[in-house]
């Protein structure tokens, strides 16, 4: 099978997943599981770094992770269940 992949690109190293999930802070980790998207751990890590890089605030990293979520869901047309009137 290796036949079929002769190239002179580089190939990529793929990481675990879960051990990326693993290495979020547990705050991140506890978002992630909320969350109403499937979100990688590489896109919540730096979206976490970032803001924590410009605020030093958890809370402020966690309202940029919830504002990121709803950015993404407004831009895919979905609203958010909540309580009917």
């Amino acid at each position: 099978m290796r036949k079929n992949l002769v190239t002179r690109l580089r190939r990529r190293g793929r990481a675990d997943p879960m051990a990326a999930h693993d290495r979020l802070p547990p705050r991140a980790r506890a978002w992630v599981t909320q969350a109403a998207l499937p979100w990688s751990a590489v896109s919540v890590s730096k979206i976490w770094a970032r803001a924590l890089r410009e605020t030093g605030c958890e809370e402020a990293a966690i309202a940029r992770l919830d504002a990121a979520e709803a950015k993404m869901l407004a831009r895919d047309g979905v609203v958010a269940a909540g309580p009917r009137a």
